[in-house]
């Protein structure tokens, strides 16, 4: 079973992903935490994020691995462990930017596929179910207002004591949608075959039941 997860910065992609594969036992691939994991590579190398070219080079050779758990995903970039490396906001900031490069997005779509390959899986992203896996078993679009968003986001950075405002994080979300729904190569768009799950008036544990009641239908039919 493949079962994709795409949608805008924000929507709750990562934390339902990791949710359905804990309940499933699946195993969870995120795909946003191998960009970042390019995004580090690139920034310890020293190669300017404005040499395309050079940057494709990096993500091609660059060996990401994921694996363990849901809750304790390992994020090795040629043999190393960078899982908290790859969480600072400068790395955040710079796998966005990263993201809209073709040669990378190609380079990370190829490693998806090959992770993809080891059996059960739960994928979430931008482009999982239009590019990476088209014919997934199961296919589902997040998505929430972008100032819902923004709250959740500005939350969880208090949590982790960074020194950002609302105004700040609200306009970093508009930045990436602009970015997201306009680069040339895998733009952020929903699937045809998707579910579309608005969460701007709904709980995280509302959209897992909902989630969860689609994954046991399709699995029944």
């Amino acid at each position: 079973m493949i079962i994709a997860i795409d949608g805008p910065s924000g929507a709750g992609k990562s934390t339902l992903g990791r949710m359905i594969a804990r309940e499933l036992n699946l195993l969870y691939i995120d795909t946003g935490a191998m960009y970042r994991a390019v995004a580090h590579a690139i920034t310890e190398s020293g190669v300017s994020m404005a040499d395309g070219r050079a940057v494709a080079r990096v993500a091609e050779s660059a060996r990401i691995n994921l694996a363990g758990d849901p809750d304790s995903l390992q994020v090795t970039l040629d043999g190393r462990d960078i899982s908290n490396e790859i969480r600072t906001e400068e790395i955040s900031h710079a796998a966005s930017v990263i993201s809209v490069i073709p040669e990378v997005r190609r380079a990370l779509v190829h490693r998806q596929r090959e992770i993809g390959a080891r059996g059960h899986v739960v994928l979430d992203g931008r482009d999982i179910g239009t590019v990476v896996f088209p014919n997934a078993d199961i296919k589902f679009f997040l998505t929430a207002a972008p100032e819902e968003r923004a709250t959740r986001r500005y939350d969880e950075d208090r949590l982790r004591e960074r020194d950002i405002t609302f105004e700040e994080t609200l306009a970093d979300i508009n930045t990436r949608d602009q970015r997201d729904s306009t680069r040339e190569d895998s733009p952020l768009a929903i699937a045809e075959d998707a579910v579309v799950i608005d969460s701007t008036e709904l709980s995280i544990e509302d959209v897992f039941e909902r989630m969860m009641e689609i994954i046991r239908e399709r699995e029944i039919a």
